[in-house]
């Protein structure tokens, strides 16, 4: 599926930049969907060939590229049980589910097993030096009365395009989000409106760095999971607005609650929870807009 070699340039960037293990959980949250799809489907007396729209493929690899590489193979198991289980078939299966399946997965993890999904390696240039630690969106959430100058160091890492990890792998998941959008496989609506608002809100708090600041545009665009989010989640189609004014909202939606989360939130990046928030309120967005253009 097209999904799916869109995903191939941040798979690669993220394992050449983490090792093999992020692989690993690819392939063991890809096989934990099947598993869990079969038992769901044959306790439902459903056909198995169910299995071969890919779609719970397409969300265990999702899940897998989000989780740190270094990672207990049980919690990627667990995870995507929930995502299959209890984010997709809960509600009927394919096309009834109201919470993207993945989200769903993440945000059981994340609550359950923080400290372990908060463990990336740390890098330093274009090398991991070993040991687990904070992620930049950590670093700049709790670093205290540290100004952003201080932190954006080259001793952290931090300095420049080619020494940040993870703002070679967001634009390597841009690259497949242009060939989704190309390709009229997702929509553009949705993450136009999600990264300008991360944009406009993140420029009125930023302040030029002070030990206030909540971060600049381009660390909120480049941080984190943003475009794996923007374009392979947020374009869900089953759990999103169906009209473009809808979609416009709920991409915007997405945005701010992220940017919210990010300051003020316990969790560095808030995304899973955004995009559960927004999931519950599309149906509400596309209400309100049948009213409006009657």
């Amino acid at each position: 599926m097209l999904v799916l070699v869109a995903l191939v340039p941040g798979a690669l960037v993220s394992t050449y930049f983490f090792g093999l293990g992020i692989l690993i959980n690819v392939v063991t949250c890809a096989f934990s969907a099947v598993f869990f799809e079969s038992i769901a489907l044959g306790l439902q007396q459903k056909d198995l060939n169910a299995l071969r729209d890919g779609t719970a493929i397409i969300t265990g690899v999702l899940l897998g590229l989000a989780l740190p590489p270094d990672i207990n193979l049980l919690l990627p198991f667990v995870g995507t049980g929930f995502a299959i289980l209890f984010g997709k078939h809960v509600y009927g299966g394919l096309g009834h589910n109201l919470f993207n399946p993945t989200m769903v997965g993440y945000a059981v993890m994340i609550v359950s097993f923080p400290l372990a999904m908060s463990n990336w390696p740390v890098l330093f240039g274009s090398t991991v030096d070993g040991i687990t630690g904070a992620t930049p969106l950590d670093i700049i959430k709790f670093r205290g009365a540290t100004t952003i100058d201080e932190i954006w160091t080259p001793a952290n890492g931090f300095s420049t395009l080619s020494s940040t990890a993870w703002q070679w792998i967001n634009i390597s998941y841009i690259v497949g989000g242009i060939v989704l959008v190309y390709y009229k496989c997702c929509n553009w609506q949705a993450p136009l409106a999600m990264l300008l608002t991360l944009i406009v809100v993140s420029s009125i708090f930023y302040d030029s760095g002070s030990s206030e600041s909540l971060g600049s545009p381009m660390f909120h665009l480049f941080s984190g999971g943003t475009m794996l989010v923007a374009f392979f989640v947020v374009t869900d189609p089953v759990t999103s607005p169906n009209s473009n004014v809808g979609l416009y909202i709920f991409g915007a939606g997405v945005g701010l609650i992220t940017f919210i989360i990010r300051s003020y939130g316990a969790y560095p990046d808030g995304y899973a929870f955004a995009i559960l928030l927004m999931n519950s309120l599309a149906p509400i967005i596309d209400r309100v807009r049948l009213r409006w253009s009657k």
